[in-house]
């Protein structure tokens, strides 16, 4: 047969084209394989996914969390504004349950209540203060005043009382005289040191307030040895003193100057009469 030699069959070799062993275009095992690996964990791919969802959770909660809060914070401002009006104005707890007195000692603190007149049981911060201090304050006995809320239920009255200097009759009572020439006590008889103002019939309130101004301002030891003052106008006033001397005061201006020249001038020269009406030219005399 045609192609035989020696009775051997020769096998056709492989067609020309055709590929033989492992395809070119397949690759096998490598980095591109982005499935599960041996053991069943997954890829990093699918780790990156899962990252990058929690990242992207987080902002969201974020932004949330940020619209959030001013909410809260409102609400929270609304609550306390509410609690504050209501323990103010409606709650027991802040309601006026004592009237402290202080600083009394001519006045009783029961005196002081009745005419403060605060009402015991009212809500404390509507407690009118400056209705309490006019009224107190019109006392004659009271200097000065301050009513202040003492929290959480005490209204307190503090007083500064008159401190007298002198005494003067008038309508047959023995009346105290502060500084300021305010009459505003009674004595029963007058105190041991404490001179007297004698009033003559011309004299008004400005010559009272004049001949306290001069007792004021006399030294403590001087004052003691003055039994009264003179009072005929505001210029017009004289001290007597207890051994019988007497001191033309004139009025009240440079009462200070005149006191330290009046208590030279009475160790120095003895006589009955004097005159400070001008400091710095003192005279005295035998004679009025």
């Amino acid at each position: 047969m045609p192609g035989t030699s020696g009775g051997t069959t020769t096998s056709p070799g492989p067609t020309p084209g055709t590929p033989t062993g492992t395809p070119t275009g397949t690759p096998t095992g490598t980095a591109l394989d982005r499935g599960p690996d041996a053991g069943g964990r997954p890829g990093k791919g699918a780790a990156a996914a899962r990252r990058t969802r929690r990242r992207f959770a987080r902002r969201q909660w974020a932004r949330r969390w940020l619209s959030l809060r001013y909410v809260l914070a409102f609400l929270l401002v609304l609550v306390l504004l509410g609690t504050s009006v209501y323990l103010l104005f409606f709650s027991t707890t802040l309601q006026v349950k004592r009237v402290q007195v202080v600083g009394n000692s001519l006045l009783s603190d029961e005196r002081i209540r009745e005419v403060a007149d605060v009402p015991v049981g009212d809500q404390l911060a509507l407690v009118d203060l400056g209705r309490a201090d006019a009224r107190v304050g019109s006392l004659a006995e009271v200097a000065s005043v301050d009513v202040t809320r003492t929290w959480p239920d005490v209204v307190r009255i503090a007083v500064v009382e008159r401190t007298a200097v002198a005494v003067v009759e008038l309508a047959g009572r023995l009346r105290g005289l502060d500084p300021d020439g305010v009459v505003f006590r009674d004595y029963k008889a007058v105190p041991r040191g404490m001179p007297r103002v004698r009033a003559g019939a011309s004299a008004g309130t400005d010559a009272l307030r004049e001949a306290a101004t001069v007792v004021a301002a006399l030294p403590d030891d001087l004052v003691t040895r003055v039994d009264h003052v003179e009072v005929a106008t505001v210029d017009q006033i004289t001290l007597v003193m207890r051994d019988g001397r007497e001191v033309l005061w004139g009025s009240a201006q440079e009462s200070e100057l005149k006191a330290q020249v009046v208590d030279k001038l009475l160790a120095a020269q003895r006589a009955p009469y004097y005159d400070v009406s001008v400091p710095g030219n003192p005279t005295y005399r035998t004679t009025p």
